[in-house]
Parts: C-alpha cells; sequence; structure tokens
C-alpha cells in the first residue's frame, strides 16, 4: 500500500511517547480544522484595540480588554479568544463603548478545555480513530478502531480484538467543536441593528500579583541611607498582556472567600536617577500607582519596575530589649534568662524625597565594609506605610550587646476570685556591652493590668497603657544594671 503523503511517522517525533508523538501529527494535520460552532465570529488579539490591567495585591486583576467586532442583525456568537485561564467568568462585564450599536447579552460561556494530544484522545472514546503503522516493507497499514478509554494509555477496539497498546500512531477525523486552542469566551449576544462596534470585555482574574521590594544602603555612619523601591510584577494567568497599561492598587480588597474546582534584582543595579516612577494618586481607601508607560508582561514571568528612588534619608539605629506580660502574673523558677537584643532602624516616611504612601513589602539593608564593600546586615517586612508615619526595620540581633533577666521577688497580696488578684513582683535586668564604644539600649517591658512602679533604678517612661520603657547607656566593655518593683492589679 503506498504511503500517504499527509501522515507523518512516528519517528518524525522523537521527543514524545509513540502514542502523543502520532496525536500530535494528527493536530498539525487537521489545525485548520475550526473548532468554533457554526457562524461563530473568532475575535483573535489582532482585532485589540487597548488592554488595561489592574493588579492587586492579593492574586487578583482587573483585565480590560477593548476589541472591534462587526455584529450582524440579530443573533450572533462571539469567540472572545485569549482571555485568561484564571478568568472568574461570573465578573465578566460585555459593554459597547463606540455607542453606534445596541446590544444584549443572552449568554456565556468559558471555554477552557483546550486542545491538547491528551484531550483530544479523551474527545474520541467510543469515536473510530485511524491506527496507522509501517510494516517491515515501508508500506503504510491503516486499520479503523474504537477508542474504548484514554486514561492513562488508549485501549483500542478492532475488529477483531482489542489492544492496549498502540502500534504506530492515531490519526483523527476532525477535532472536536468544544475543545480550544486558547482559553475562549463565548459570548451569545442580540444585536438590535448590525455594523461595527467597539467592545470591552473586563472581568476579574488570578494568576496575577504584584508587590513591593526596597534596597537600601546604610551610610558609613548611620544616620542616613538611600532607599530604592521596585515593584515586582508576576504573570501565572496562562495568557500573556502585550502593551498594556498597568495600574497598581496598594491595600487590603476585601474578597469573598470561594470553593474553587480542583527573580530578584541583583544587588549591584542602581535606579536610574531620571526612570519615570509610577503616577501615585489615592482611590477609595486604596492607593492607585500607574506605570508610566505601556508593558508586555508575558505568561511565567517576573518583571521589576521602578517605583521610587530616596536619597540620604535620616535613619535612627537602636539596640531594644522586649519583656513579655506574663512574667508578672506568676513566680518564676528559672533563675537568669537570657533575652534577645534587636538591632533595629527607624526611619520617618516624611519630607524630602519620601512622604508618599509605601506598599508593603520586604525592605533589605546594606552597609560597607572597611574595604568600601557593601555587605547584607537584614532584612524586615514592611506593612502598607502611609505618609507622615514612622517606620521601624528589625534587621536582627545584636552579637556584642546581651541581656539577660531574673525574677527577684514575687508574692501573692489578694485574691480570691478570676478577675480580683493583686501581685508584686521585682525584676533585675544586666545589660552587657563587649564593644569598644558605649552604645544605649532600649528597655521595654509589657506590664498587664493596672500596675504601678513601687521602686526602681532609673525613672521609666510610660509609653502606653501596658509599656513602661527605659533608655539605658552601657559603658564600653561595660555592663549596666536596672531593677525594678511593680503592683499589678487584675
Amino acid at each position: 500500500m503506498p504511503k500517504s503523503p499527509h501522515l507523518f511517522e512516528p519517528h518524525h517525533l522523537p521527543a514524545s511517547p509513540p502514542v502523543l508523538a502520532g496525536i500530535a501529527a494528527s493536530l498539525m494535520m487537521f489545525a485548520t480544522i475550526g473548532a468554533a460552532v457554526d457562524q461563530e465570529q473568532r475575535i483573535d488579539e489582532n482585532a485589540q484595540e487597548a488592554l488595561a490591567v489592574t493588579i492587586y495585591n492579593a492574586d487578583l486583576a482587573l483585565v480590560k480588554d477593548r476589541r472591534r467586532a462587526t455584529l450582524n442583525a440579530a443573533e450572533n456568537r462571539l469567540a472572545w479568544r485569549n482571555v485568561s485561564q484564571r478568568i472568574r467568568p461570573e465578573t465578566a462585564l460585555l459593554a459597547e463603548t463606540s455607542g453606534t450599536l445596541s446590544v444584549n447579552l443572552l449568554e456565556q460561556n468559558f471555554d477552557f478545555d483546550l486542545l491538547t494530544p491528551e484531550s483530544l484522545l479523551q474527545k474520541y472514546v467510543g469515536r473510530t480513530v485511524q491506527v496507522i503503522r509501517t510494516n517491515d516493507a515501508g508500506e503504510q497499514e491503516i486499520e479503523d478502531a474504537i477508542v474504548l478509554a484514554a486514561n492513562p494509555a488508549p485501549v483500542l477496539r478492532y475488529a477483531d480484538r482489542i489492544e492496549t497498546k498502540v502500534v504506530g500512531h492515531l490519526a483523527f477525523p476532525d477535532v472536536p467543536a468544544d475543545l480550544r486552542d486558547q482559553p475562549t469566551l463565548v459570548l451569545h449576544l442580540n444585536a438590535a441593528t448590525g455594523g461595527e462596534g467597539l467592545f470591552e470585555l473586563s472581568y476579574l482574574t488570578g494568576g496575577l500579583a504584584w508587590k513591593a521590594d526596597y534596597v537600601a544602603d546604610l551610610s558609613a555612619d548611620a544616620e542616613q541611607m538611600d532607599i530604592n523601591g521596585w515593584v515586582t510584577l508576576t504573570n501565572q494567568s496562562g495568557i500573556a498582556y502585550r502593551g498594556a497599561q498597568v495600574q497598581l492598587v496598594a491595600g487590603e480588597v476585601n474578597q469573598v472567600v470561594q470553593q474553587v474546582p480542583v527573580p530578584m534584582m541583583a544587588r549591584g543595579m542602581v535606579m536610574s536617577a531620571d526612570a519615570a516612577m509610577p503616577e501615585e494618586e489615592s482611590l477609595a481607601e486604596y492607593h492607585l500607582y500607574t506605570l508610566p508607560r505601556p508593558t508586555d508582561i508575558l505568561n511565567n514571568q517576573t518583571k521589576q519596575v521602578a517605583l521610587l528612588s530616596a536619597p540620604r534619608v535620616p535613619v535612627t539605629r537602636e539596640l531594644v530589649v522586649s519583656g513579655q506580660a506574663y512574667a508578672y502574673q506568676s513566680r518564676s523558677s528559672d533563675g537568669w534568662t537570657k533575652l534577645p537584643v534587636a538591632a533595629t532602624l527607624r526611619f520617618d516616611n516624611k519630607d524630602g524625597s519620601l512622604g508618599i504612601p509605601l506598599p508593603k513589602g520586604i525592605m533589605r539593608v546594606y552597609a560597607k565594609d572597611s574595604r568600601g564593600n557593601a555587605q547584607f546586615v537584614g532584612e524586615d517586612a514592611l506593612d502598607h506605610t502611609p505618609k507622615n508615619e514612622t517606620v521601624t526595620l528589625k534587621l536582627g540581633e545584636s552579637f556584642d550587646v546581651t541581656a539577660r533577666r531574673r525574677q527577684t521577688e514575687f508574692k501573692k497580696l489578694a485574691g480570691t476570685s478570676a478577675y480580683d488578684y493583686a501581685y508584686e513582683t521585682a525584676f533585675e535586668l544586666e545589660l552587657k556591652n563587649a564593644k569598644e564604644i558605649p552604645v544605649n539600649v532600649k528597655v521595654t517591658e509589657q506590664i498587664p493590668g493596672d500596675w504601678t512602679m513601687q521602686n526602681e533604678s532609673q525613672p521609666h517612661d510610660k509609653a502606653a497603657s501596658n509599656l513602661a520603657s527605659w533608655t539605658l547607656e552601657i559603658p564600653a566593655d561595660g555592663s549596666t544594671t536596672l531593677s525594678w518593683r511593680v503592683q499589678v492589679r487584675f
């Protein structure tokens, strides 16, 4: 039997298993066969007039896709191709924006069963396919078979037998109408009159997210730092957004939780001084950032865009020791307990090159060593921060400054019910400094209930109703001890 010039041999697709290779070959053969239903009009990206994407923090984006289409009077079916694979179809909204046509949306369907070798084989369960083999003489032999099952491998019924292994490859007569090569939203419209219109499809989708990342260079005297901010966009929605006007919303937008069916920028890069920054504005209770120019966001891509550049921001370094409230409600037999000494950095989001809303993200801080080489000294999460607020970053824990505390006395003064207790307790805190220069350490104690300080080695500041704080100077290669006694009532 002569070879068919339209069929591919399995060895032409060496990277695929034999069965899938044959299916892939058949897909190539029948790619021109339309998957759409009769009289369905395909609206492709080449009809696109504008594309805008608004991305939120929590795996959410609003896509506004504007395309031209020509409708007939009465009913029309538009196959709006290349929508997000993560579209929430119930949020789709179609509007005719030119005002030239009057249309009503009758029905919409999201077709996400995409054309693949596996899905094509699944659609042919119960139908007849052709099995094509090459015999020892190099001739093709074609035999009909019915697909009985497709998972995990095809089960085929021939005229005289059933086989579970395909020798050769499969050929299919056509592509089922309900298989799409791209995610497609099919819109069933009724138009009062025919003609060309400009349509905007808006919908919410998952798979798009953004976050802010900050890089800070600390000056040699640790009194200033240069802050560069970057927006990191991530697209895992299944499609690319080309030439899109991108806007970013900073803030926590409420979403109803529903049951759903089953590269960072290198440290050495410096932001250009004349780089165009996103334009910021208020939006309800949130903040909106508009990127200065259209951009491409490809599928499975991470993209970074300049957000801000703030040179010479004044900063304050501080060492902090924090105590917890539970220590005031019971007797401790632990003796000396080591406490961490947090190394923090504080700055005000105001004046100069700052004084703008800062989206939440991670700020990474670098400092130069004695050779002038930048070294990473810590990072911390930055929450959404409005202007004129103070930012405190915890970079790590001090190596040379240590703290330990012990309870020196505890007694119960009163208490016969769950809400009528009084205690008196005393503590001693020892701070040591192994540095060659003196340092200041801020000590904060969370004291519960209604409390009164009875005595203390240094006066405290009542920073809040449940917070006492002291600032202590520790001499070079020396130590300082703080003691206090407090009564607590519940």
